[in-house]
């Protein structure tokens, strides 16, 4: 049987997402890693739950494609 990775579950606070495109947009940017298995992006508390794979990516490679459209991450 092949290792299947360590799957990690996060979340990330993002201070300044305001609407339903933030949210949009997020969602793409963090759905663009490969390795990400799900995604869920709270627009009333600010943040994303992922779901990762982490022999695929690691959870600052995903911050970074978030922070690399502008948004501050805390």
């Amino acid at each position: 049987m092949k290792n299947r990775g360590l799957f990690m579950k996060s979340i990330i606070k993002i201070y300044d997402m305001k609407n339903t495109k933030d949210v949009s947009n997020i969602q793409n940017a963090i759905a663009s890693n490969e390795g990400v298995i799900a995604c869920q992006v709270s627009l009333g508390k600010k943040e994303a739950q992922i779901i990762y794979n982490e022999n695929y990516v690691k959870i600052e490679d995903i911050i970074d494609s978030i922070e690399n459209l502008g948004y501050m991450i805390i």
